[in-house]
């Protein structure tokens, strides 16, 4: 019995690595500032299966995940579901926006890339930044 219940706890903490997403900008915004962190925007469409690709490749990796949840409030905006502000391109998805707090944008990017090729990005903003 002990081992069963270890397995659902180890196979529930396996399957608790996923980002969670605001929809929002203005509320993304708002959260940077309160937790003094930068946003990633990440821009996609519904039907897109380079978004798809990227999603299941690169943001289901923990790595990924620990990386982005440490350093930025995230938001994802479907050119289909969400407002986008016009200043953020909507054609060629996914495209990868790196922003400060109060909205403004330091580095982007865009495709889809698989970890190490993600890593690559995030180490660009990171030098663009400083």
């Amino acid at each position: 019995m002990k081992i069963f219940i270890l397995t659902i706890i180890l196979l529930s903490s396996l399957y608790s690595y996923e980002l969670n997403w605001l929809h929002n900008y203005d509320e993304a915004l708002k959260a940077a500032k309160k937790e003094h962190k930068d946003v990633y925007l990440f821009v996609g469409a519904d039907e897109c299966r380079f978004c798809d690709r990227f999603k299941k490749l690169t943001l289901s990796k923990p790595e990924v995940i620990d990386k982005l949840q440490k350093k930025y409030i995230l938001l994802y905006l479907s050119r289909d579901q969400h407002k986008i502000p016009k200043k953020f391109a909507i054609k060629g998805v996914p495209r990868h926006y790196f922003l400060t707090p109060d909205g403004k944008i330091y580095h982007d990017d865009r495709g889809s890339r698989e970890p190490a090729g993600f890593f690559d990005i995030l180490d660009e903003a990171e030098l663009k930044k400083e």
